[in-house]
């Protein structure tokens, strides 16, 4: 029998770690260095816009969630991870979303005192779901939100800032991804709307799954969400929300319309377009793509005027939205679209180690001069230390051989054009040569 306490522990199925190019793995999973490319565009992008970072709590008390997303959504009756601690008896909840948690933030700490904020973050969220490809249990989530702001000016500029970052990641709008909106008006717009669907669906009820039978009456809106093949028919034929808007609500979706017409942005209106969350109010939008299967959405998001008030700060308006990091890099790996290389510039070679001290110096020297290098350590045969070069995707090798070093010299050759001489370099001009290495 084997010695189960010696045993290799994996990690907890749905749960994925994030590994450098390196690492060979059979599950397709996006690695750390197209990670990273996607972070360091996230940050520029929405610099461009003005939006300052923040971080909050991974782990949050339960309740904020069942107020903030509603009892009978999916979230709260079958996919959070809730705890209670052991310390002191309190409920608690690994974050499922990161609304909530930056809601509640700026409700405890005030942070609308001096006027609206536009904000963002980007972290791990935890539901318990069935694991398939783009939908794990532990997920990685950019969420970005614009509080504070009443207009209509502040979605489409949202829309519009999604539509730029997938212009920087080399997505085409249209080809890879398009955009589908809608407008949910306001709660007493919604209540009317919902009372018609209940009467509806009560007249099909036959039709209906046990999903739909159980939200009939609770939250019958999320029906008209369905993959169920069997109840397109009579959700098509459902009353529309748009017919039961009322003239502010329309003007305020209108007004996005024409902001988004006038960028040249395309777009469907999908009545059927509803957001998982409560909260929800007036516009709703997703990017979605068809190049993942049924895991189509890559991004979504909406205004969520009541959700301030409703987690105990003072009414304020705002809008926001979440997007799926592995999902979308799962696309960006389907499309093959171009990421930049991680690969250092340069590999030190360091065949003995009598040169070791003076080649860290001269490698030092160049990464203070925004050289990247990676140093061979350990020791070994020139043979293999070549061969850890090439594979290491740099450029340039730098080979501190015993009697380049003595003659205060290191030998530069080109590892990717055969073409290119090998020619040495004064170790005291590190320094020079290294805007070389930059430039070519």
């Amino acid at each position: 029998m084997a010695d189960k306490k010696n045993a290799a522990l994996q990690a907890v199925k749905g749960m994925n770690d994030i590994l450098p190019p390196s690492v060979r793995r059979t599950e397709k999973l996006p690695d750390s260095a197209i990670w990273a490319w996607f972070e360091t565009t996230v940050r520029r992008v929405l610099s461009n816009y003005g939006y300052q970072y923040l971080l909050t709590p991974i782990v949050e008390p339960t309740a904020l969630f069942v107020r903030g997303l509603g009892e009978v959504t999916d979230i709260v009756e079958k996919e959070m991870y809730s705890f209670t601690d052991s310390m002191n008896g309190d409920k608690l909840t690994l974050r499922p979303e990161a609304t909530a948690g930056i809601v509640r933030a700026m409700v405890e700490h005030n942070a609308l005192y001096n006027g609206p904020l536009r904000i963002w973050t980007m972290g791990p969220m935890f539901r318990h779901e069935r694991p398939q490809k783009g939908r794990y249990r532990q997920f990685n989530q950019l969420d970005v939100e614009a509080l504070g702001f009443a207009g209509p000016d502040v979605d489409a500029e949202m829309i519009l800032m999604v539509r730029s970052l997938w212009r920087e990641l080399g997505l085409v709008v249209g080809e890879h991804v398009r955009l589908e909106i809608n407008s949910l008006g306001q709660p007493e717009e919604r209540r009317a709307h919902r009372e018609a669907l209940i009467r509806h669906f009560e007249q099909h009820v036959d039709t209906l799954d046990e999903d739909a039978k159980r939200r009939l009456h609770s939250n019958p809106l999320r029906i008209l969400d369905t993959k169920n093949p069997a109840m397109q028919a009579v959700v098509e034929s459902a009353p529309k929300l748009m017919d039961f808007l009322g003239e502010a609500s329309l003007a305020h979706f209108n007004a996005v319309r024409k902001v988004l017409d006038a960028a040249g942005l395309d777009y469907r209106v999908n009545s059927r377009l509803v957001r998982g969350m409560d909260y929800y109010n007036l516009t709703v939008f997703e990017w979605v793509t068809d190049h993942l299967g049924s895991q189509g959405t890559v991004c979504g998001g909406g205004r969520y005027d009541g959700l301030i008030e409703q987690l105990g700060g003072k009414p304020a308006p705002a809008v926001g939205f979440g997007l799926g990091i592995e999902r979308l890099l799962l696309l960006l790996q389907e499309l093959a679209v171009p990421v930049p290389s991680s690969a250092p510039l340069a590999y030190a070679v360091i065949p003995s180690e009598a040169t070791v001290a003076q080649a860290m110096v001269t490698i030092e020297a160049l990464r203070q001069a925004g050289v990247s290098v990676l140093m061979h350590a350990g020791g070994g045969s020139m043979k293999s230390q070549f061969k850890r070069a090439d594979a290491s995707g740099a450029r340039f090798a730098l080979i501190f051989g015993d009697d380049e070093v003595a003659r205060g010299e290191v030998s530069l050759k080109s590892l990717r054009d055969a073409a290119v001489p090998q020619r040495s370099l004064r170790l005291a001009d590190a320094a020079t040569w290294a805007a070389e290495l930059l430039a070519a």
